[in-house]
């Protein structure tokens, strides 16, 4: 992902990317190479020399509190890649950090910016489903273990810091806070490795989530479905309507693979006096897809400048880390319920 996000950055006219760091000297310098900007081992030592104003963190998930804080430490705002961090210390650390110095941080979920999802959170804040009471997510993809061997930090408790609930399945946990707009109250889960063998961390997971407001939802992920085939995230409001979206359609997104060949859709849409509306919807969504050369990087690249134009407008970026926390109380809490054989309540 930090290759997509070099090329967003360099696509966007309000930025420069003037250095990348990594603690491999060789994928340094082979990135900046790639992108014609300096490399650097040292984070401190990049922000300060290039005066750095905004850094985006693509770290593996539990070293996003060390990078997070020295960047925020030497004068940057940071975005860093999903999840926030892997546990609720390094979530309050960074948005102490980010206090304490003044700075914004934010966390990337760009399929917020898709529209056919940005369209089901216009359509609950103009109340057009009453209030949301009932959501699901279901993701169903495949990793096998060429893609575990791809990188010696991946499906480990101390290097992932967990397994689809914290690498594959955040995004679509974010879009279902987002979309029930209520506080969660109580979730029940439980995780399974069901056939990756040669991995330490879950593979699937489900859970039933309550909310303060009295509405519901339910979860399934999972790694262990061949060859991958879609996530989805449905929302059913008080008045009966309905919205959903298939944010992910076919194989799964990899990092590296071939590009992402189905546009995001809304598959469900039943807003009163809206119900025809869909084969517009359709035919909009698909004409962008079509019309934009890497459809991931544009939405990486149109949070990335939502973020810097947050910077620069002194606001808040769409994705804050407040938001962030969230989905990181949200898997904590699946991993505490299936060890202790209960449901957990709020707070953590």
């Amino acid at each position: 992902m930090a290759q997509v996000h070099a090329q967003a950055l360099k696509n966007i006219a309000e930025t420069e990317l003037v250095a990348v760091q990594s603690r491999s000297a060789e994928k340094a310098a082979a990135t900046a190479a790639r992108f014609g900007v300096k490399a650097y081992a040292d984070i401190a030592e990049m922000i300060q020399t290039e005066q750095v104003q905004v850094a985006v963190i693509c770290t593996p998930h539990p070293a996003h509190r060390e990078g997070a804080l020295i960047a925020m430490q030497n004068g940057a705002h940071v975005l860093t890649e999903k999840p926030l961090a892997v546990s609720l210390a390094d979530c309050d650390a960074m948005m102490e950090a980010a206090s304490k110095y003044n700075k914004q941080i934010g966390m990337v979920s760009q399929r917020r910016f898709y529209p056919a999802c940005y369209r089901i959170k216009q359509a609950i804040d103009a109340g057009k489903l009453g209030t949301p009471m009932l959501g699901s997510v279901v993701m169903y993809g495949w990793r096998d273990e060429k893609y575990y061997n791809s990188d010696p930090w991946r499906g480990s408790w101390d290097k992932e810091g967990g397994g689809v609930l914290v690498n594959q399945a955040p995004h679509q946990l974010d879009l279902l806070q987002w979309y029930m707009g209520s506080e969660m109250e109580e979730v029940y889960g439980v995780w399974q490795n069901i056939n990756h063998p040669y991995i330490e961390v879950d593979d699937t997971a489900s859970a039933i989530i309550r909310f303060k407001n009295g509405a519901v939802a339910n979860i399934i992920v999972s790694n262990a479905q061949k060859p991958g085939l879609y996530g989805k995230v449905h929302i059913h409001g008080s008045t009966g309507a309905s919205a959903g979206v298939q944010t992910d359609g076919g194989a799964m997104f990899l990092p590296g693979q071939p590009a992402v060949l189905e546009p995001p859709l809304n598959d469900i849409w039943t807003v009163p006096g809206e119900e025809q509306q869909l084969e517009a919807f359709h035919k909009a969504d698909r004409d962008e897809f079509r019309a934009t050369n890497d459809p991931v990087e544009y939405y990486v690249r149109q949070q990335n400048r939502d973020f810097i134009m947050a910077v620069a407008e002194n606001r808040e970026p769409l994705v804050t880390a407040k938001e962030g926390r969230k989905t990181v109380e949200l898997f904590t809490a699946i991993y505490r319920s299936t060890k202790e054989r209960q449901p957990i309540r709020w707070p953590l």
